[in-house]
């Protein structure tokens, strides 16, 4: 079975639930292209990164979820869904892989790829709300806003961008995948 990210349900609210996320390693591309194509575009030089495509030559576990983010929003606080820090381009997107645990920083494979780089994102408290169904631009930036809308209204305030976290492989029935939107919030 697929390692998923680990997390803790801290509360549940109306239309999300509030969970901690512990500190974590990410490989992660810089894409250009529209929503749906760039994590298409992202994927495979990650895949190969874990197949060993790295200078260990060492194989790592796929886990779950695929993120996505504007790029950009790593710098700084947003609450629309995709809008970008001025002077990214638009369409401009992170894709990163959820490293296996067990690993450090000084112990995670180094890329060969240059497009891949890899870093650690700290601890953080973040709203999520889980769907099903396709993945698409309309149907994720609808869920961003809705959880926006409720992350707002519970009295939280928004500390970054939404991301988006795809679980489940292109194959598996559209009705049937697990997808999320997460919102960092303040503490």
């Amino acid at each position: 079975m697929t390692e998923r990210q680990p997390y803790r349900v801290v509360a549940r609210h109306p239309g999300f639930e509030l969970r901690r996320y512990p500190a974590h390693l990410v490989a992660e591309v810089r894409v250009d292209g529209s929503f749906e194509a760039a994590v298409n575009d992202a994927f495979r030089p990650l895949a190969r990164y874990l197949g060993g495509a790295n200078r260990s030559r060492r194989e790592l576990a796929m886990t779950a979820p695929v993120v996505q983010e504007p790029a950009g929003s790593e710098r700084i606080a947003m609450t629309a869904p995709v809008v970008q820090e001025e002077g990214d381009r638009p369409g401009c997107w992170l894709v990163r892989f959820v490293m296996p645990t067990g690993y450090t920083p000084a112990t995670l494979p180094t890329p060969e790829d240059p497009r891949i780089t890899t870093r650690e994102i700290p601890e953080q408290l973040a709203a999520a709300a889980r769907f099903s169904g396709r993945w698409t631009t309309r149907a994720f930036e609808q869920r961003a806003t809705a959880l926006g809308r409720a992350v707002t209204a519970a009295g939280f305030s928004p500390v970054g961008a939404v991301r988006y976290a795809r679980f489940d492989p292109p194959w598996k029935p559209w009705f049937l995948r697990r997808n999320e939107v997460v919102l960092p919030v303040a503490e």
